[in-house]
């Protein structure tokens, strides 16, 4: 049985596709957010791993949903960051617990 392989890399325009955000977006949140670093191949080309398409599902979503702005967006991803940090193992049980109580 033949597996298939997940991708590793995505082009700007590819992630321009799955996000619904146009490429010069990309580009100026690339000098906004400093967790936004996708790596760049030998010929200057960005080179986007599928952390680097989560982080920018976030931050659309903090700023065109959730109505934060640039500013709040990166303090807010400051704030998860540190509280996905330091979930003690009795936080995520009690979140975990909370979750199936809800889909139950």
């Amino acid at each position: 049985m033949e597996r298939k392989k997940e991708k590793l890399y995505f082009s700007i325009g590819e992630v321009s596709k799955i996000t619904g955000l146009p490429p010069y977006v990309l580009r100026f949140w690339e000098g906004e957010f400093k967790e936004l670093r996708p790596q760049k191949s030998r010929g200057g080309h960005r080179r986007y791993q599928k952390k680097d398409v989560e982080l920018i599902l976030r931050i659309k979503r903090l700023l065109y949903e959730e109505g934060f702005t640039i500013e709040g967006a990166k303090k807010e991803l400051r704030r998860q960051n540190k509280e996905e940090k330091f979930l003690s193992p009795t936080k995520l049980k009690e979140e975990l617990e909370e979750v199936l109580k809800i889909l139950n």
